[in-house]
């Protein structure tokens, strides 16, 4: 492997620490040929499927990516802000106000917002930290639960950028944090101001995003560490366990996912005689269209539909203050040993 030539720098530049906030990421734009370019690298990373290559690369070149775009494209556009896509406009907010809420605490230091797949790219991020002369980087994960699908393909990311580098800087990674309290502090108090401002329905439904079974089968922990987080945050907030069911959406392909089914759920109830419901999505840090479109139209139709009344899509954390304290808190705890100020102040 060739690995790159790198100018020495200066023996007085101070080095710098910096936090790298990464999500999964979105098309560049609300188009088909946008969509496939992420599907393309989305579905093409062997942590997301674990099909062997020469078996899935024929579906996904020959079927899925000629297919699913065009669909995928009008849903996107359907919840399209005007700054862009609503998880990257909620990331990058996010981490400005992760580094403003930590200058404030004392710390100077680079905090920048990076895609797993998409713009901007974790190893285009990387490179402009190193040629700014950072020597210490935290990845932090906007993944509350680990899943080798998610959190583990951000460290692959990560390693590839660093395997032609020379002078690679100290790392640490920040894997999880579904039981932190903060976290759970700033989702239950999410759900209480939305309950303020609009009634609380009958039955709490929590839903985060799908695996297969077989990927929990083989050792995967996503599926504890979600149960984890919904018994803290049904026991913050005084639910009962016959008042919120934790249920798995974004179901893709034929194999069996994680149940109980989302959708399938929220007709069950409707059909049940629940009529209010709130839905909430504990492991989304951003709202995007998973959230926004999945949930808050399809399932919210799909359970109208059945025989509900009323259906409240409860927002996802974003930029409430409450987050951005309990990210602040887990990035200083993670931060601990390391300058976050220049050499030479």
């Amino acid at each position: 492997m060739p690995y790159r030539p790198e100018p020495p720098l200066p023996l007085d530049q101070p080095s710098r620490t910096a936090i790298v906030y990464c999500n999964l990421g979105t098309p560049d734009e609300p188009t088909a040929p946008a969509v496939r370019r992420y599907l393309a690298e989305f579905l093409g990373d062997p942590r997301v499927v674990e099909i062997p290559k020469a078996v899935w690369w024929p579906i996904l070149h020959g079927i899925i990516l000629r297919t699913r775009p065009a669909k995928s494209a009008a849903k996107y556009a359907s919840v399209w802000q005007a700054e862009g896509s609503p998880l990257k406009v909620w990331t990058e907010r996010q981490a400005k106000l992760l580094r403003g809420y930590l200058g404030e605490r004392g710390h100077d230091l680079s905090v920048r917002y990076a895609m797993r797949y998409g713009n901007p790219s974790i190893a285009s991020v990387l490179d402009e930290l190193k040629a700014e002369g950072v020597a210490r980087v935290l990845i932090l994960p906007a993944y509350p639960q680990y899943s080798g699908t998610t959190t583990a393909s951000v460290i692959d990311a990560v390693m590839q950028w660093a395997a032609p580098v020379r002078h690679v800087p100290d790392l640490r990674f920040v894997n999880r944090y579904h039981d932190d309290p903060g976290y759970i502090q700033a989702l239950a108090q999410r759900i209480r101001a939305h309950w303020v401002a609009n009634g609380q329905g009958d039955h709490l439904v929590m839903s985060f995003h799908g695996v297969p079974e077989r990927t929990v089968r083989l050792g995967d922990p996503y599926q504890r560490e979600c149960e984890s987080t919904a018994r803290l945050l049904a026991s913050h907030l005084g639910l009962s366990n016959d008042r919120f069911t934790l249920t798995f959406q974004s179901r893709f392909g034929k194999a069996k996912w994680l149940e109980p089914y989302t959708e399938p759920t929220l007709v069950a109830l409707a059909r049940m005689g629940v009529k209010n419901v709130d839905v909430v999505c504990p492991g989304f840090t951003s709202d995007c269209l998973e959230t926004l479109e999945e949930i808050n139209m399809e399932v919210r139709e799909a359970f109208v539909h059945a025989g509900g009344q009323r259906f409240e899509y409860i927002p996802c954390v974003n930029d409430s203050p409450e987050w951005i304290r309990a990210l602040s808190d887990l990035a200083e705890r993670h931060l601990q040993g390391w300058p976050t100020k220049p050499v030479s102040a």
